[in-house]
């Protein structure tokens, strides 16, 4: 059984519809966007002034206001890109379906700015430490893919997976693995990050002068075991300690081709995560490859 994508969302700095990232990529071909001034998304310092922000997407306006007074920037991106994939599906959830649809997000270690203010606040406001607890949410990792269930009215599957720049690949596996198992029937899977001053700060650090910069972005797929859309055929990711990236990539290669069931001959694109030297042998840390496969293949 192959995965099918029904459904998908994007939101990036280039926009709020799917679209608007491949248009942005059109234009600038092989260049390296600059990015924008990040000013309106954040009062504090940051390290530079051009940023993947998208200042442009008002919550409130997308979602109303009940509901969203606390939401974070990270929650507040999730749950847009769920409902724009829903809608983008064609799915109306009802009481028939809404037990087995099940929401997993991938992130890195979810809202840096709302731990990082929360954690200040028990130290820095009067005793006995009046923090507020409505903001408590905000700073469990979960906060989004909860919250975007509860907006959403789904009651299947919950989860959200911390695994760096792997992490969706992971997502999907998970999805996958639900499905196949009896405990969903549609699954929303996506990654979520947001753009803030800690980010772009923690961002540039771990750049190290490459001129990466922090950004916000979601992406959301409506992906089920049933038939029509594009296949998702087999997924894999790899870890390659003390400089072994290249066989953790041929393991990834061989891995999805026996998953999917396709020779070599049959694919017609690969693309890969491989990173670039801060990431290789010369930083001191293990490449993490993984890898998307197109075959001829339906």
């Amino acid at each position: 059984m192959s995965l099918r994508i029904t459904g998908r969302a994007a939101i990036s700095s280039a926009g709020d519809h799917r679209g608007a990232l491949a248009e942005r990529l059109a234009a600038i071909g092989s260049d390296r966007h600059p990015g924008i001034p990040a000013g309106p998304v954040a009062a504090e310092p940051l390290p530079s002034g051009g940023m993947h922000a998208f200042p442009g997407l008002d919550i409130r306006q997308r979602l109303g206001r009940r509901g969203t007074s606390f939401y974070d920037r990270a929650t507040g991106l999730a749950v847009v890109a769920c409902g724009d994939a829903l809608a983008d599906a064609g799915l109306a959830v009802d009481d028939e379906n809404r037990h087995r649809i099940g929401v997993v997000l991938a992130t890195t270690l979810g809202s840096f700015k709302s731990t990082s203010d929360y954690t200040r606040d028990t130290l820095t406001n009067e005793k006995p430490y009046l923090v507020n607890p409505v903001l408590f949410p905000n700073t469990v990792m979960n906060c989004a893919a909860g919250q975007s269930a509860i907006r959403h009215r789904l009651k299947g599957v919950n989860a959200t997976l911390a695994g760096g720049p792997l992490a969706f690949f992971n997502a999907v596996r998970y999805a996958d693995n639900a499905i196949r198992r009896g405990y969903a029937d549609i699954m929303l899977v996506g990654a979520v990050e947001e753009f803030s001053a800690h980010r772009a700060w923690a961002t540039a650090i771990e750049a190290a002068g490459d001129g990466i910069g922090a950004g916000d972005g979601a992406a959301v797929f409506v992906l089920t075991g049933g038939d029509g859309g594009p296949a998702v055929r087999a997924v894999a990711t790899g870890y390659g300690p003390g400089g072994s990236g290249a066989a953790a990539l041929t393991g990834c290669v061989r891995r999805v081709l026996a998953a999917a069931g396709v020779s070599a001959a049959e694919v017609t694109l690969l693309a890969t995560t491989e990173l670039g030297r801060r990431e290789g042998t010369e930083s001191g840390r293990p490449p993490r490859p993984s890898v998307t496969v197109r075959t001829s293949s339906p």
